[in-house]
């Protein structure tokens, strides 16, 4: 499709002729009927660079993804590929899907693309990519996931802000290989932040948006608590990698400054090929994600004893809800990157009388001067009741 500005309407305006004949597209929507059987709602969007953005049927436009990261937040600089063309395959009249082809280009890499988009209560995007590289990449980032939060439940604000809350996702959330859960609570930090977390052949990771509650953001423009989820659900064995998390400071809502994505341990090389696949899924909520108790809300404040810090997490879930609060929970709480690092005290658990759930509470004192990395669940008699909160305490 040859672009023209005839082929749009500029309404009352009077710029129509000044618009360059040869301007092109700034990228494509797509609208399925997934709201109502009468109209064409928005769906899809790819935009930008490689950046693309959905929705399920509950959901308003939140984070985005890209096809490719390379060479994030490394000193060297990021690399950003983009799409240079596409090709849409022509659906039938009782199609249920969209296949969308795309050509990515960069310095380091190009690739092939295939996107196959079906809308619905969760729209699914299925992703196969062929990657060919003309040069070494240092770090590869698989099903980038790009996301914003300006301040949680969680952040020590040193601004004011009408919202109590304001993000397009609060957490990510990871699902290992042996079956295990993990949730981090995402952050504005001070100063840039990079997380590793080993996941070798991943089952799924993703930028969640967990809190659906109007009363904690108290936005109406924005409406921060109808922002989709995104889940990335691998196909086949990835191999050996690990996936990052990158917190970057920001001083205002308007910039997404938070990017998850999976990365294989070997480097690819020049000349190497590879392929991988994946079903992205965009959702408002999935009891299935994890399956258990959950993480519902992180809080910090300074502790009772001199310089130490107090973490107030809510757990709940349905499962988890139903047990009487005569029963004993035991919050199982390790400083995971040196027992040496930090205190713990002050330890215990609670039934919360208000949401059914639970609450554990802790306080931990560091002893040197270094980012501390907390992992905490809840058990019960042995057995494993919530997913894994995981928390890095920066002094």
């Amino acid at each position: 499709m040859a672009f023209s500005p005839s082929q749009f309407d500029y309404g009352k305006s009077d710029f129509a002729s000044r618009v360059p004949q040869d301007l092109g597209y700034a990228g494509f929507r797509v609208h399925a009927l997934i709201k109502t059987s009468n109209y064409y709602d928005e769906v899809i969007v790819f935009l930008g660079a490689s950046y693309f953005r959905a929705v399920g049927k509950q959901e308003v436009f939140g984070l985005s993804a890209r096809a490719l990261a390379v060479d994030t937040a490394l000193p060297s600089g990021e690399e950003f590929p983009f799409f240079k063309e596409f090709w849409l395959v022509t659906p039938t009249d009782k199609a249920k899907d969209l296949t969308v082809y795309a050509l990515l280009d960069s310095p380091s890499v190009t690739g092939a693309y295939r996107f196959v988009i079906q809308a619905g209560e969760q729209t699914s995007v299925g992703v196969v990519e062929r990657l060919f590289f003309r040069r070494e990449v240092k770090q590869l980032g698989i099903a980038p996931l790009t996301s914003m939060l300006f301040h949680g439940e969680n952040t020590v604000r040193q601004f004011e802000d009408f919202r109590p809350e304001v993000h397009d996702s609060d957490g990510l959330l990871l699902n290992f290989n042996s079956g295990e859960w993990l949730w981090r609570p995402l952050d504005n930090p001070r100063a840039l932040d990079v997380s590793s977390f080993g996941v070798p052949n991943p089952k799924g990771f993703g930028l969640v948006q967990r809190d659906r509650d109007f009363d904690h953001y108290q936005d109406l423009e924005t409406r921060a608590d109808e922002r989709p989820s995104a889940w990335v659900a691998p196909q086949g064995n990835w191999g050996d990698g690990h996936v990052d998390l990158v917190e970057i400071p920001t001083k205002s809502d308007t910039n997404d400054n938070i990017v998850a994505f999976w990365t294989p341990e070997k480097s690819p090389k020049v000349d190497d090929t590879t392929a991988y696949a994946y079903t992205l899924y965009w959702y408002g909520d999935d009891p299935a994600r994890p399956p258990n108790g959950r993480v519902v809300a992180t809080r910090r404040d300074r502790g009772n004893q001199e310089d130490s810090y107090r973490f107030v997490v809510d757990f709940g879930g349905k499962k988890l809800e139903a047990i009487p609060a005569d029963q004993v929970l035991r919050g199982v709480v390790t400083i995971a990157s040196d027992g040496d690092a930090a205190e713990l005290f002050d330890q215990h658990v609670v039934k919360n009388p208000v949401t059914g759930g639970w609450r554990l509470t802790f306080e931990v004192k560091p002893k040197r001067k270094e980012p501390i990395e907390l992992r905490a669940f809840l058990d019960k008699g042995g057995d494993t009741l919530t997913e894994t909160w995981s928390y890095v305490l920066v002094q």
